[in-house]
């Protein structure tokens, strides 16, 4: 459960993508096959050598965000990852 002082309003980092991939055991190949993000982009933006455009923000985290993490936030400063609470749709 995400404690009332997170939001999840902020823009992802690259740590912050390199925990989410480590969490779903994927690599940036397969972050890349999720999106239209290059692997090499992906890399450069992990390694801090290049800033990720705003478009490719929002393709990496909405691939990320769609295998259950939800980045984590305070005052718009990033500070972590955690997983979504699965929905039972069992009907049970």
């Amino acid at each position: 459960m995400v404690d009332e002082n997170f939001s999840t309003t902020g823009t992802v980092t690259p740590p912050q993508v390199r925990a989410a991939r480590a969490w779903l055991n994927w690599s940036q190949q397969d972050l890349a096959n999720a999106t239209l993000v290059a692997r090499r982009a992906i890399q450069e933006f992990e390694l801090g050598k290049r800033d990720a455009q705003p478009r490719t923000l929002k393709d990496l985290r909405e691939a990320l965000e769609k295998e259950g993490i939800t980045f984590l936030f305070i005052g718009g400063h990033a500070v972590g990852i955690c997983a979504k609470e699965k929905k039972n749709t069992s009907g049970s």
